[in-house]
């Protein structure tokens, strides 16, 4: 009997990240930022749920990696188009890290993500910069 999994985001990246790039691209300096949120709008795909993150991406998405929750240390979030979109890093229990960009309602993202941390992973992650008391 297989198990279920709830799913809770599958989708790709923001759409203002590809728009924002495309304006920086009217310039030579901004081509390469625009080939990369061209090439992740058309095959970086994000799955998030209740047991699982996958990353399905890299030229014609032929990369995948799936994460469970309890391989997370720690996430650590940035805001992105005027907090409308962000990125998150997940730091591995090995080291290794996983870039998640333009992430959709990155917040909600993060707090549904962080439920599923340790309490050690919840007490470290949080957004870039954040000061603890």
């Amino acid at each position: 009997m297989a198990i279920r999994e709830e799913v809770y985001y599958d989708g790709g990246p923001h759409i203002g990240d590809l728009i924002i790039n495309l304006l920086v691209g009217l310039t030579i300096v901004g081509l390469p930022l625009t080939i990369g949120a061209v090439v992740r709008a058309l095959w970086l795909r994000y799955r998030i749920t209740d047991r699982r993150i996958s990353v399905t991406g890299g030229w014609m998405g032929r990369d995948r990696s799936d994460i469970i929750y309890s391989e997370i240390v720690k996430v650590v979030t940035v805001p992105r188009g005027l907090g409308t979109w962000g990125d998150m890093v997940l730091t591995l229990r090995d080291g290794s890290r996983l870039e998640l960009r333009a992430v959709p309602k990155f917040r909600e993202v993060y707090e549904y993500i962080n439920q599923k941390l340790s309490a050690k992973a919840q007490k470290v992650s949080g957004p870039l910069g954040r000061q603890d008391s």
